[in-house]
């Protein structure tokens, strides 16, 4: 089959690997129909090392099923799935906290730019689309993959309710779902911080009250004016960097969904102890979140997909890291 491996920081290419075979009684293996390049991609496509042997690329995806293993009960063949970044058995501890990302059988996919792929623990983590869904809704089901639920997760976690006030940091297509997300959860005022036009333009449909395309002191003035120099209650860090510190409000919340570009936080006085605030988030368990939110996007009353702006084969996969490096594309849905 093909599939998108990375020899090197810049250098992705679809090549031929062996077929994925199920090796376990609770896999699944599916033919991968829609897949897309994740921001987090860039991470290694900025910084990878030569790698000879190449890294499997991709970790969101929707598939149909071709193939269960003795165990699998709740999928059959010809099943259409959606499967989130992350797998999980569905039934530890911390899966039944709601806390799948930390499943003691869990871990991080790696392989969904790709024809084909197994997925482990098939019960505890793909769900099935109702047999019949239009095809036009499979970019906004694919975003419950990972990036809507990441900026849900993103809005759940800063305690996002009807009234609150909240900055959204970074535009990317994550943080255009956390204004999305802040919009159905409530939010009176929704402020995007970012500069691309053709992103705070989507930013400003998905329900975004305001757009400050300032940065650095400026940004933080910005976003202070607005607020009537109170804050944000949440701040929703879709980004890894650390402006959110200076324009939560005392009594608020920063959470992180941007994969952290820094290790160490502020927590004296001056940053978070001193304002009452709170700093969460982390990787978004999606399966908590996904059949909840799958019937919004099945009868239209979200359209998340709309973050996808490019659509390219498999093929041209190295073409869709550039347009993405480039900020010359918001998203790009691959087509195996």
């Amino acid at each position: 089959m093909k599939a998108a491996l990375m020899f090197g920081a810049g250098d992705v290419r679809v090549v031929e690997v062996p077929d994925p075979v199920i090796q376990k009684p609770t896999e699944a293996l599916i033919r991968v129909t829609y897949a897309c390049v994740c921001g987090s991609d860039l991470h290694p496509y900025h910084s990878l090392a030569d790698t000879p042997e190449g890294v499997s690329m991709g970790h969101e995806s929707i598939g149909v099923v071709e193939e269960v293993g003795a165990d699998v009960r709740t999928l059959v063949v010809g099943d259409t799935v959606i499967v989130p970044f992350a797998w999980s058995d569905g039934t530890c501890a911390f899966c039944r906290d709601g806390v799948h990302t930390s499943c003691v059988h869990g871990g991080f996919f790696s392989g969904a730019q790709a024809e084909k792929m197994i997925v482990p623990y098939a019960d505890g983590t793909a769900v099935v689309v109702p047999a019949g869904t239009d095809e036009s809704l499979m970019p906004s089901l694919l975003t419950l993959s990972d990036v809507y639920l990441t900026g849900y997760h993103a809005a759940v976690r800063g305690g996002v309710t009807a009234g609150t006030t909240v900055t959204v940091v970074g535009d990317g297509a994550v943080g255009l779902s956390a204004v999305l997300a802040a919009k159905q959860l409530g939010a009176e005022t929704i402020i995007l911080m970012g500069r691309h036009t053709a992103r705070t333009d989507l930013g400003r449909e998905f329900g975004a009250t305001h757009v400050v395309a300032e940065r650095g002191d400026d940004g933080v003035a910005k976003v202070m004016e607005i607020t009537g120099g109170l804050g944000s209650h949440a701040v929703l860090e879709a980004v890894g960097h650390m402006p959110a510190y200076r324009i939560v409000r005392p009594g608020g919340t920063i959470s992180r969904v941007g994969l952290p570009q820094y290790e160490d936080a502020p927590v004296g006085f001056g940053s978070l102890f001193g304002k009452n605030a709170t700093l969460t988030g982390g990787p978004a368990p999606v399966r908590a979140y996904l059949d909840q939110i799958l019937p919004q996007v099945l009868d239209g009353t979200i359209n998340p997909g709309r973050v996808f702006d490019r659509e390219l084969p498999l093929d041209d996969i190295a073409e869709a890291y550039r347009l993405m490096d480039s900020r010359e594309a918001i998203k790009v849905l691959i087509r195996p």
